[in-house]
């Protein structure tokens, strides 16, 4: 078997592997899942005139979509602003400006929207004062959800039919964008999004989230609802005791999104024996080495990492989700379409 070979190293990061897990339950495994948008979005901007040599790059990020920037605008000598918030870890920091990248760092939360919507700000203010600005809008830019055409073309090209695709949701892109495409050739595929509690996307109220990549306090347009068969929400506990299960088990060192994929696709894939079932890695588990990855940051932080619950909590609404692992029958519908049918059940009880 010949080695693959790539132009560049975004071409190595962006093209997934596709790994057998069990019968019926494959890994989509990325080493850098955000290098499919980052990619897409810069090339189409350069192509369309919107990207000139001397333009600075400008977008609010904390996390892989920026890593995904950095790599790219380096590799093009690109001028690179990313506006993050604390959360941003310390080794994901490095790297970023090690790329050349400038980092800034919001400190304030706003009354609604958290860091979100302070970030908002401060790229706005950024490119006002730049002037020659580009500014990807990964949570609004159509070419997000579009740049997982191929994926979809690859699992197709693998796989044939492939009958339920899980993965977590933060922009909305990689789940809206891979299903759609995947539907074109076998409408009746199951999409499962996976969510943590106190995140705005499904239907909950914002809060204080510690699991990182999914979730969001503001909502994207590029979230389609009515993509979603169902939607699980998920606490850190568990979605780290998959995360190092995935690892021990299947020798996939992966981060806690990909656990959190691998915990619900597993459980969907054993109750449909029939069924192929895909699951979506995001990224690879490097910058969690002195946490998820480490038993002395878990244990002072109170997290166990005792047996996995066997399945999720069935809830009839959004807000009734708790804060372990539980699941609602979203049925291709849109948020105001949610809504609407939550209150007239309360109704009728």
């Amino acid at each position: 078997m010949s080695a693959a070979t790539y132009a560049d190293v975004v071409e190595a990061q962006r093209i997934p592997a596709l790994v057998r897990l069990t019968g019926n339950l494959y890994a989509l495994a990325y080493r850098l899942m955000k290098m499919v948008p980052a990619r897409h979005i810069l090339r189409q901007a350069r192509a369309s005139g919107l990207l000139d040599p001397g333009t600075t790059v400008v977008e609010t990020t904390s996390g892989t979509f920026g890593l995904a920037l950095a790599m790219q605008c380096a590799l093009h000598a690109q001028p690179l602003v990313l506006v993050g918030d604390p959360v941003i870890d310390a080794r994901l920091h490095r790297q970023l400006t090690d790329l050349g990248a400038t980092v800034d760092i919001v400190r304030e939360r706003a009354a609604h929207g958290g860091f979100q919507t302070t970030r908002l700000r401060r790229v706005a203010e950024i490119r006002e004062r730049i002037g020659a600005t580009f500014c990807p809008e990964q949570y609004s830019n159509p070419a997000n959800p579009a740049a997982y055409a191929m994926i979809a073309d690859l699992l197709s090209d693998a796989l044939g039919q492939v009958d339920c695709l899980v993965g977590p949701v933060g922009s909305g892109g990689s789940m809206c964008g891979t299903t759609r495409y995947l539907r074109q050739g076998s409408p009746d595929l199951v999409s499962i999004g996976i969510d943590t509690n106190h995140s705005v996307l499904f239907g909950q109220d914002d809060g204080p989230r510690e699991l990182r990549g999914l979730g969001n306090s503001l909502m994207p347009a590029n979230l389609d609802h009515t993509q979603f068969d169902e939607v699980h929400w998920l606490g850190a506990a568990d979605v780290y005791a998959a995360t190092r299960e995935l690892h021990r088990r299947h020798a996939l060192f992966m981060g806690p999104t990909a656990g959190a994929a691998y915990l619900v696709g597993s459980w969907w894939a054993r109750r449909q024996p029939d069924a192929l079932t895909v699951v979506v890695l995001p990224d690879e588990g490097h910058r969690y080495h002195d946490t998820v990855y480490d038993d002395g940051w878990l244990a002072a932080n109170g997290l166990q990492l005792g047996r996995r619950p066997d399945g999720p909590v069935e809830v009839a609404a959004p807000r009734d989700a708790a804060d372990g692992w539980c699941r609602f029958a979203w049925r291709r519908r849109s948020l105001a379409e949610v809504g609407d049918a939550v209150a007239l059940a309360e109704v009728a009880r």
